[in-house]
Order: C-alpha cells, then sequence, then structure tokens
C-alpha cells in the first residue's frame, strides 16, 4: 500500500503531458519558494552567528576573562601582590597579572588630540600571557622596555604601542613623539588653573588586533611608565586581571573570587561586560529569523493552493480510486506525501544553495561592512549543525502544515459525489 501512495503522489506532481516525467510548473513554483526562503534563514543565521562568534573570540584574545577591582578608591588598587597570589592559588585561575589602564587623551601636535586608553602592562608578571597584546609586540618586533625600570615623562620618554588606527588618525609614525594626557591625576598650576598628568612617550609601532574599536582608542607601554604618568607608587594599579581555563564559566568564577577576596573587592567577568552588545546581537538574530521564516511560510501557502487545485483537477480521480476500496487514509497519506515531498526537496536545494554561498562569503570575503558599527570590518560567517537542523525541521513542520488542509479535502469526497460532479 505504501508503494501504491509514493506512485499516486509523484503522479500527481509531475506534469500532465504524457511520456514525460517532469515536474508540473506548479510543483517547482512551490519547492523555489521553500528553497528560497531556507536559503535565506540559513545564510542569515550563519552570518548572525558568525557576527557573534568573531567578536566573542576577538574579545577573550585582547582582555582578561575577569577584572578585580577596589570599589570606593578611584579605580586605584594596593597590595595588589598578596591579592594576585591569593586569586592564583584558586582553582581554575591560570593566570594573573596587573593592569594600570586610564582612559588619556593622545597628541602629537597642539591642534589636535584623540581620546583613548593607555594598557600598563607586564607580561613577565603572569604565568601566561592574559592577552594576544604580548603576541602581536613581539611579532611587530615592538619591545616597550625593560621590567622594573624606571621612568622620566620629560627627559627619557618611554616607549608606547599605538592601535594602527589610531596611529592613522594622529598621523605619526615609528619614532614620533606623542604626548599623553590623564584626567585621573588632576593638579593645580600657579594661578589655580586645573593641569591634567601628562607624559611625553616614544611610539615604537604599530599593531593591529582586528577590532575596529581596539586598533582605534588602545595604546600600550610598560607598567611602570603608566604609573609614572600618573605619577602613582609602584605598588598601585587600576586593577588585576584574570583569566581562567573556562572563560564560558567567568560569571561563577567571578562569583568565587568576589567571595574569596571579600569587601572593598569588585569581579567583573567579560560576559557582563559586553553583556549589551551580546543582548542586541541576540536580538537581532531572533528578529531576523522570525522575519525570514516568513519566506517559508508564503512557500507553505503556495503548497496550500497547489495541494488544493490538484484535488479540484483530480477530484474524480480520486473518487474512482475510492470506491476501488481505497480508504481515506490512504488518500490523506498520498497528499501528505506530495507536501512533505515538496518541503523536503525545497529543503534540500535551499540547504546546499545557502551552504554554498556560506562557502564564497567565508572564504573571498565578498562582503564588506562599516567596522566603525560593527567592531569589524568583514563579514564573517559560521555554520552551527544545530542551526541547520533547527532550519530544516522549521521547513519541514511547515510543509508538513500547509497539507492538513488540502488532504482532508480530498479524503473527506465521496466516491458517488465525486464520480458524478466530475
Amino acid at each position: 500500500m505504501k508503494r501504491l501512495e509514493w506512485f499516486v503522489a509523484r503522479r500527481y506532481l509531475s506534469s500532465r503531458r504524457r511520456g514525460r516525467r517532469l515536474l508540473s510548473l506548479s510543483t517547482f513554483i512551490a519547492i523555489g519558494g521553500v528553497a528560497v526562503g531556507v536559503m535565506a534563514l540559513m545564510v542569515v543565521i550563519a552570518v548572525m552567528t558568525g557576527l557573534q562568534r568573531d567578536l566573542q573570540e576577538k574579545i577573550l584574545s585582547m582582555t582578561a576573562h575577569i577584572q578585580v577591582t577596589e570599589a570606593g578608591s578611584s579605580f586605584r588598587m594596593g597590595n595588589w601582590r598578596e591579592l594576585k597570589e591569593r586569586i592564583e592559588q584558586m582553582p581554575h585561575v591560570i593566570s594573573v597579572a596587573p593592569w594600570v589602564n586610564p582612559n588619556v587623551v593622545v597628541t602629537r601636535t597642539a591642534t589636535y588630540a584623540a581620546p583613548g586608553q593607555i594598557y600598563g602592562i607586564a607580561p613577565e608578571l603572569s604565568r601566561v600571557p592574559i592577552s594576544a597584546v604580548e603576541d602581536s609586540l613581539a611579532s611587530a618586533g615592538i619591545s616597550l622596555g625593560e621590567p622594573g625600570a624606571e621612568y622620566d615623562c620629560t627627559a627619557d620618554p618611554p616607549a608606547i604601542a599605538l592601535g594602527r588606527r589610531l596611529a592613522s588618525r594622529l598621523a605619526v609614525l615609528p619614532g614620533d613623539t606623542v604626548i599623553v594626557g590623564s584626567f585621573e591625576r588632576l593638579s593645580f598650576g600657579a594661578l589655580g588653573n586645573i593641569q591634567p598628568a601628562w607624559c611625553r612617550f616614544v611610539v615604537e609601532g604599530t599593531i593591529s588586533t582586528g577590532m575596529y574599536e581596539y586598533d582605534n582608542l588602545n595604546m600600550y607601554a610598560r607598567i611602570e611608565a603608566v604609573q609614572s604618568l600618573l605619577r602613582i607608587p609602584a605598588d598601585t594599579i587600576s586593577m588585576l586581571a584574570v583569566n581562567i581555563d573556562d572563560p564560558w564559566n567567568s560569571d561563577e568564577i567571578a562569583r568565587q573570587i568576589r567571595d574569596e577576596l571579600g569587601f572593598p573587592y569588585e569581579t567583573y567577568d567579560w560576559k557582563s561586560l559586553n553583556s549589551s552588545l551580546f543582548s542586541a546581537l541576540a536580538l537581532e538574530k531572533l528578529a531576523m529569523t522570525v522575519i525570514l521564516s516568513l519566506i517559508i511560510i508564503v512557500a507553505a501557502f503556495n503548497i496550500v493552493s497547489m495541494l488544493t487545485m490538484v484535488v479540484s483537477d483530480k477530484t474524480r480521480e480520486i473518487g474512482i480510486l475510492k470506491s476501488m476500496g481505497m480508504t481515506d487514509g490512504t488518500v490523506l497519506r498520498i497528499f501528505m506525501l506530495q507536501g512533505l515531498t515538496i518541503g523536503a526537496v525545497g529543503t534540500l536545494i535551499g540547504g546546499l544553495c545557502g551552504w554554498l554561498l556560506i562557502v564564497a562569503v567565508d572564504r573571498f570575503g565578498l562582503v564588506q561592512i562599516p567596522a566603525e558599527v560593527y567592531f569589524i570590518d568583514r563579514l564573517p560567517v559560521a555554520l552551527d549543525p544545530l542551526d541547520i537542523l533547527l532550519i530544516a525541521a522549521v521547513s519541514m513542520v511547515i510543509a508538513f502544515g500547509a497539507t492538513i488542509y488540502p488532504a482532508l479535502q480530498a479524503a473527506r469526497l465521496l466516491p458517488v459525489d465525486a464520480i458524478r460532479g466530475e
């Protein structure tokens, strides 16, 4: 009986012309609608997933998983060496390093000053590098100075590395001198005017992280040089940067560190610091999924209209088959098989075309995007097997739902009325 159901369903999907087994035009249209919907949904979901993953990877490679600060201390932390040792003894912690990272302004001339953030780093004080900055500096052949050296911001300017886009905005080259000023350490002049802390730096080179925001704002120098800029002692830093073995468990480890250290110390993990960005991406992904699913729903209406026309066109044949003993359930399954075949073929074709388009975009970088909006300059894509299965399942469910009305309409035909009506 199953072979009979499939045989009849296949005949109803094919062209009326004798001697041809091609699909009818209406079947082609229905399959095409499903394929376009699946392809569009697959590509957009891959883009949103790729964008989210790319941002996560770059954020994790350039920032600490957890930041430990001291509350109510004007973003200053003292006695950090003892705290560092305590945190390093905790489970899942793989690296701890001191950071001094004030917001600053930097200028080469008196006519233009750019905002930025300078990171005072000490790579030798952590068991493994906290971020990819150390590798970027090493690969670029940039040396920021010797550990523990004393710096004089006026007589002997320390070395500094600038983000590539920031250096381009300032029109500076390696060997140029820039002035970095910070309003986190203000003083009063002889006339009572407010003066920021400032320091001259020599540009040793530029680095590129691939993140527009970082390359446009960040600068890197030895921690002693930034302490000299802020005029703070060597035992005072801005925060402790902590990396753990599983970044996705950062919220739980951050809570454990906060409980271990107690008041007045606070912890912030990378997910909470970037929660607004990832929430916006998740919401956009959901919205695009819902919107593009409407394409598949529109294609489902094509399936409904096509099967309804088949029922109207094949009324007499259905009546004859039922008079010969075919049951209502068999007729129901025949028309459901038609709808499921359209859905399966459309999903397969759409999935294949979507996959080819995704591979082309990923391999050849076909789409460029504004980096100042999305933090990256090219469109990343990523295929998640779970997303593919979900898209295929949604497509098949919608296609199956489209068969219910015409299939019930065909199954309810009475043989006598069907033959007489024809």
